[in-house]
């Protein structure tokens, strides 16, 4: 995937830079595989509003994907989709026997191309198999924490994890914040990395298209009274104390793991500060 920047022909183009799409095809999504999405607002049952900062936004589809990739056999990519409901691209695969599925489509995944899932399948793009039958130092992504669960890890436009050993019934996989973590092997992965992996590069450009996604202005703590957040008041851009939450949690360094976290057993190494 490439990006492009826009031609200042408005104010709001000036700093815009889209992505291509010169891999997605413009069709309408599988009805089928779609399911109505509403949206709440940040209301709650009663009205209340108990979510602040959420409103308005385009009307969405929602794509139903196949996370469990549990159906054996081989199945073709009838085409590379947009999904607005996540960064990454999606793939519509369909069976010898016509059942038709979405997918997270990885790097270099094209229309036609053919990709399975099972034991006994290559370590080739785009094919969903167990850990413990994945060379070392592969690229993977899509990643269960629990046998049958469904990927859970590495689903975001562009990232992806290295299996780097394989011990007794765990693996290690590195994840690109430096963290080292054990895995059972009996978990399943699929190999490559997520498609769209220029997400991180586009600028939207104007505020407009952050209410297109439902998203409305959010006030900055610091321009509050000190009725509505600690760190509100002061004279001037003068704050008092450190950066925190409106409830009075500390930021920017301040852990907040509980250190009697089950999965604590499970990482080998804590990511890199």
């Amino acid at each position: 995937m490439s990006v492009r920047k826009l031609k200042p022909i408005t104010p709001a183009q000036r700093f815009r830079i889209v992505n291509n799409f010169d891999k997605v095809e413009s069709v309408k999504p599988e009805k089928t595989l779609t399911v109505g999405k509403n949206k709440s607002g940040g209301r709650n049952h009663s009205g209340k509003m108990t979510m602040r900062y959420i409103g308005g936004g385009h009307k969405q589809t929602y794509r139903i994907i196949d996370y469990k990739r549990d159906r054996d056999g081989i199945a073709t990519v009838e085409s590379i989709q947009y999904d607005p409901n996540r960064t990454a691209f999606i793939a519509l695969i369909s069976y010898e026997d016509g059942e038709k599925r979405y997918v997270i489509a990885q790097n270099g995944l094209k229309k036609g191309q053919t990709i399975e899932a099972g034991d006994s399948v290559a370590p080739e793009v785009g094919n969903t198999m167990k850990l413990k039958n994945i060379p070392l130092g592969t690229v993977i992504s899509c990643i269960e924490l629990r046998p049958g669960q469904g990927a859970l890890m590495a689903r975001s436009a562009g990232s992806y994890a290295q299996l780097v050993a394989r011990e007794g019934k765990y693996v290690t996989i590195k994840l690109p914040s430096g963290e080292s973590r054990m895995i059972l092997t009996e978990c399943k992965a699929t190999i490559g990395v997520v498609s769209n992996s220029d997400h991180q590069l586009e600028v939207s450009g104007k505020a407009g298209r952050s209410r297109w996604k439902g998203r409305r202005p959010r006030t900055r703590a610091m321009v509050m009274n000190p009725v509505d957040h600690p760190m509100g008041g002061g004279e001037g851009r003068a704050t008092g104390g450190i950066p925190r939450s409106r409830n009075g949690m500390p930021a920017k360094g301040y852990k907040t793991r509980s250190k009697k976290k089950a999965s604590n057993k499970y990482i080998v190494e804590r990511r890199k500060k």
